[in-house]
This record gives C-alpha cells, structure tokens and sequence, in this order.
C-alpha cells in the first residue's frame, strides 16, 4: 500500500475534482516540482530509503551477519531514483540487474519496491513495445520472488499480489504518457492556431493598408489635381481677369477644404479613440456629377451620360464605381496634353455596369505604363470579379473603361453582411 500511495504521489493524475483553489495550488506545486525534476527525484530516493530503515534497523538490532549485504543492495537499488527521468531506460536496467544479484544471493530486502517506481518511470516516457518489454522483466522477476519469498502465503498467491503491484504500475505509467501525449498534441495544436492567427492578421493589416493607400491616392491625386490646375488658371487670369482668378482660388479653398475633410476621414479609421464622431455615407454613382463640377470648374468641359436601368449594387461597389471615375479624371488633369472635354458614361446592364471615361487629350506621356493609379483601378474592380483596360482611343485621346459585374457585386455584399 505505502508504494502505492507513492506512486499516485508521482503520477498526480488520479485526483479528483477539487475546489478552484486546491486546484490552483495543485499546479503550481506540480510546475515547481517540474522544473525541479533531479531535486524531486532526489527527494522520492530519501522517502525510499526511509521506507529500508526499518528492515536494516531490524538487521542490526539482531546482528545479522549479512547485514552489510542489506545495506548495500538497498543502496543500489534506491540511490539511482535520484536520475530515474533523466535515464529511465539505464535505472531501470541497472535495478534489474542489482535485483537479480540479490535474488541468486537470497536477500529478501524493502528496498525492492523500487522497482515499480522504475517500471513505472519506463512506462510513462517510453512507447509501449519498451513497456510491454519492461513489464515482462518484471513479471519474471514478480515470479522469481513469489517462489524464492512467499511471505507466509502461497507462492502462486504471492505472485498474483505482486503481478497486481506491476500491473498497477504501468497502467499508471501508460496512463500518464498518454495524457502528456494529448496535452501536448493540444499545445501543438494552440501554438499552430496561434501562428495562422498572427499570419491573418499579418495578411489582413496589408490588405488594409493597400485599400487606404488606395484611398489616400484617389483622394489627394484627384483634389491636388484640381488645385493644381485652378492655380495655374488663377496665375495666368489675374492680371487680366481678377474676378475669375478670385473664384478659381476661393474653389481652390474649397476643395482643399474637402480634401482635408477626406484624409480625416480616412485617419480616423486608424484611430480607435478619437475616430471622427460623424458618419457620412461613402460616395457613390450619386456623387459623381458632384465631382464633375470640380473638373468643370478648372475650365475643361465635362458631361455625364447614364444609361439603362440600375440595379442595386453594393455601397462598397458604389464607392469603386466613384473612385475609378475620380482617378479616371484625375489622370485627364495630370496627363493629358490640352485637353478640351472629358466625357463619363455609365451604363447600366442586367448583369454589369459598365463605365466609360474618355478625354480629347492630343497625348498621353504615361502610355504604356501602369502608374498607382490604374494599379488601384484594376484592384478596386477585381474585388467585384470586374476588369480595368486602358489606352489611346482609335478616334483621339484617352479611354478608361470598367466593367463591373452585378452579381458579383451583390454577393460580395451579401458575404460582408
């Protein structure tokens, strides 16, 4: 019974459900010893030797003349538990072996028990063809015992007593490995999660900030370009026409004034704390005879042309239809030499909505290269399963066109909701 009691002490994975803080206690204790796996081993080793004392103490006393053989197999099997987790393999072996002595000697010893400590050690570190192994060593030597040192019983039933004792020890072995196995496998297994988790997260934050910086380049190439043209017609309008010059500055304000509005906007989807209180919808189709006027303003003529009848997209769908408009006219401003008119169409189809900028540029300097901006465009639209193409007109000038389609649009709407 004392051993074991021992052993359910070292296995410490047969208790039963226990209060919060007995159980909190518990496993800090079970840590502590963990990291101090020699010091604890060292620890069982003096229990052990405690447990011979009596038996030693009891050879003395009589004056036994093999005395000096009790106290050194007991040293032998007892003072290697201090390393049986670091060489469980070895001390189980070395024991076997110091048993085997003591047996062809014929000295009866306590310290014997040891032996299931370290069976029980090979069980719990070791697969189970070594435990099936192990466990047969030590049936013969349970055997070898039975006949040798019946104890007052018989030998067949001291055997079976002993064959308990074994048995006892490496279930309790098996069952520890394979609860190490499956609380590892769960660690595994969280740690794995926990790096996908942090790749997501890496993955979402660069797809958040490719869609601002999306943002950002739509919002400040398009004003600056207005701006920039206002300017310049203010600079060449202020000698000779000062009232014309005061209003393309005053629109200048005004849509630096927006564009500060934007960029707000937009930074404060970054902030958690001080996020912007208001909550304007994100421009849409709607929108973009507002942001026609802006390029009318510079002095280039723009008209917008809508056809079919709309079908019901996304505000995200929306908002790319906008911006490929927005950036669409900012390339006109930017790029194109002397132009006169800027013409937008969108048509709305069953299955697509289709949108079409074109300038009467005499030239594009860009052409043939993929600036951000187109980047942007062709990103924005693949979202939606949609495509970007642009080039020279066959008739003059330049030509953006967008093809959105409509259903796409609506089921990516609907997964986000």
């Amino acid at each position: 019974m004392g051993t074991a009691r021992i052993m359910a002490w070292l296995s410490a994975d047969s208790r039963a459900t226990a209060p919060g803080w007995f159980e909190a206690a518990y496993r800090r204790v079970r840590s502590w010893l963990g990291r101090r796996a020699t010091l604890t081993d060292a620890a069982l080793a003096a229990v052990m030797a405690a447990w011979t004392v009596p038996q030693l103490v009891y050879h003395a006393t009589h004056a036994d003349p093999r005395f000096a053989e009790y106290v050194l197999f007991s040293a032998l099997l007892v003072a290697p538990l201090a390393l049986r987790r670091r060489y469980p393999a070895a001390t189980f072996t070395f024991a076997v072996v110091v048993a085997l002595v003591q047996w062809v000697s014929d000295v009866d010893l306590a310290a014997a028990a040891s032996l299931l400590i370290y069976l029980y050690t090979v069980a719990s570190r070791y697969p189970m063809r070594a435990t099936v192994l192990a466990t047969g060593v030590a049936e013969v030597g349970a055997l070898l015992a039975a006949i040798r040192w019946p104890q007052g019983l018989e030998w067949t039933e001291t055997f079976v007593l002993l064959s308990g004792l074994v048995l006892a020890a490496v279930l309790l072995g098996v069952n520890v490995r394979r609860r190490r196995q499956a609380l590892g496998a769960l660690t595994e297994r969280a740690e794995q999660l926990e790096r996908e988790r942090d790749q997501q997260a890496v993955i979402a934050a660069a797809d958040e900030r490719t869609r601002i910086a999306r943002e950002m380049h739509d919002v400040v190439a398009h004003s600056l370009s207005v701006m920039v043209t206002l300017s310049e017609a203010a600079a060449v309008k202020q000698a000779a026409e000062p009232e014309r010059a005061a209003t393309a500055m005053r629109q200048v304000s005004t849509t630096g004034r927006q564009a500060l509005d934007e960029m707000r906007r937009l930074l404060g989807v970054l902030r958690t704390q001080d996020a912007p209180r208001s909550r304007q919808p994100q421009p849409g189709i709607a929108q973009i005879d507002a942001l026609l006027d802006q390029v009318r303003s510079t002095g280039l003529a723009a008209d917008l042309t809508v056809t079919g009848t709309p079908v019901p997209i996304s505000p995200g769908a929306e908002l790319t239809v906008y911006r490929i408009v927005q950036e669409a006219l900012t390339n006109t401003l930017k790029h194109a030499d002397q132009p006169s008119r800027v013409s937008v169409a969108i048509a709305h189809r069953p299955d697509a909505v289709t949108v079409d900028v074109r300038d009467d540029g005499v030239s594009r300097p860009e052409a043939g290269t993929a600036g951000h901006g187109l980047t942007g465009m062709r990103e924005r639209a693949a979202v939606y399963g949609g495509t970007v193409n642009a080039g020279p007109h066959p008739a003059g000038g330049w030509r953006i066109r967008a093809d959105l389609p409509t259903r796409t649009a609506a089921a990516v709407h609907g997964q986000a909701r």
